[in-house]
């Protein structure tokens, strides 16, 4: 799964009507609902939008046909592999109506592109882990674990014995870190994973 980077935005007139999609990235249902709220145009004739947090997904057609605007905009999300974003795509009638296909077209493919545009990240699940290492191994254990691909120190507080070391590891290597750790410490260090 991918996240995107920031605000991004794409326009296209079809038929006179003027679509224009603003996705960004979001972290709860709550900042979704805000960023709808606030990149929704309140001169324009439908602000249609979609989000994916997880598991968790909402859309809304804003007064097109059923099926016609929010789901093709997740199925834009889901099809570019992208998770923790929200999608507003405001249109503006021009006159002539697109009929059931058009208006799926203009609504997914103006999601598509906005969000084809937009810089991403993958999204790697990540475990924290609370190190608790003496003076004597923590150096050594330092540079190994910043040696180490999916490792990230993000915390160091120090101890009358030692330190006590915050770290973000990839999930996919959680049970390498840990097992290196031990034999590096000889077992001397607890480590907390949570």
């Amino acid at each position: 799964m991918f996240a995107i980077v920031s605000i991004t935005t794409a326009n296209q007139e079809i038929k006179r009507s003027r679509f224009v999609a603003t996705a960004a990235p979001v972290v709860s249902t709550e900042a979704a609902k805000e960023f709808v709220a606030q990149y929704s145009a309140t001169d324009a004739n439908h602000n249609c939008w979609a989000w994916r947090i997880g598991q968790s997904y909402r859309f809304s057609d804003d007064g097109e046909p059923s099926g016609t605007a929010g789901k093709p905009i997740l199925q834009a999300i889901d099809g570019l592999e992208l998770d923790m974003v929200a999608v507003v795509v405001t249109r503006w009638f021009g006159g002539t109506l697109l009929g059931s296909g058009g208006l799926i077209r203009a609504y997914g493919g103006t999601a598509t592109i906005c969000l084809q545009a937009a810089e991403t990240r993958e999204i790697v699940p990540t475990v924290a882990m609370t190190i608790s290492v003496s003076f004597s191994d923590l150096a050594l254990l330092k540079a190994r674990l910043l040696a180490q691909s999916g490792v990230q120190i993000s915390d160091e507080s120090f101890t009358g014995s030692g330190a006590i070391l915050g770290v973000t590891v990839a999930t996919s290597v959680a049970e390498q870190v840990i097992g290196n750790i031990r034999d590096l410490t000889s077992g001397r260090a607890t480590i907390d994973a949570g």
